[in-house]
């Protein structure tokens, strides 16, 4: 039997070093240059050996399991303002519940720790909004929507890996949902920042 460290990998397994990697540059212990130089290595490597080799001077801590993920998260608000982003474990379930006011859900940081999200949304005159990054598909084929509107504008490349499927429903009356990748902010853009 081969080692370990020579068996093969999987695109799961490559996502979660990816993610490991990702936290470790928010924390600072990676330098912007060391994160691509080795985001590169995990995306392209074909044994736990070459992972392993990543994570090799990066604090246990890092490798640890995330939490497990809540049931049910419920954001309300009347006429104020929701935002769901930085780091962040996403539930199994989410009610999101909108008079005229508007929410905010950034998946750019979010731990990912199951495929699925069922995204339940009522919506009256306030808008909702998902900032999803690649590998993160979005369906809002179950919204009805009385005047208001639904944009998706989330397109995966033929033959990503998905991550997290995020199956929203529920209703519009005269407000929206808009579903989009991350932006650079101007600052970022000024100083050739990478899109988060």
């Amino acid at each position: 039997m081969p080692e370990r460290r020579d068996l093969r990998v999987s695109h799961e397994e490559r996502d979660e070093v990816v993610e490991q990697l990702r936290v470790a540059a928010g924390d600072g212990r990676l330098t912007m240059d060391e994160l691509g130089e080795r985001l590169e290595v995990a995306l392209a490597a074909r044994t736990y050996g070459e992972l392993e080799a990543l994570l090799r001077d990066l604090p246990p801590a890092l490798a640890a399991p995330a939490a497990a993920p809540k049931e049910l998260i419920q954001l309300k608000t009347g006429s104020g303002q929701i935002r769901r982003d930085g780091v962040w474990t996403v539930p199994r379930r989410m009610e999101v519940e909108i008079s005229s006011g508007s929410a905010v859900i950034d998946f750019t940081q979010a731990v990912i720790t199951q495929r699925d999200l069922d995204l339940s949304v009522s919506v009256g005159s306030g808008q909702v909004l998902l900032i999803v990054p690649p590998g993160v598909a979005v369906d809002v084929d179950s919204v009805t929507v009385r005047s208001g509107s639904v944009r998706q504008r989330v397109q995966l490349e033929p033959g990503t890996p998905i991550k997290l499927r995020i199956t929203v429903s529920g209703s519009v009356k005269s407000g929206n949902i808009l579903a989009r990748r991350p932006r650079r902010g101007f600052w970022d853009w000024l100083r050739r920042r990478p899109l988060p």
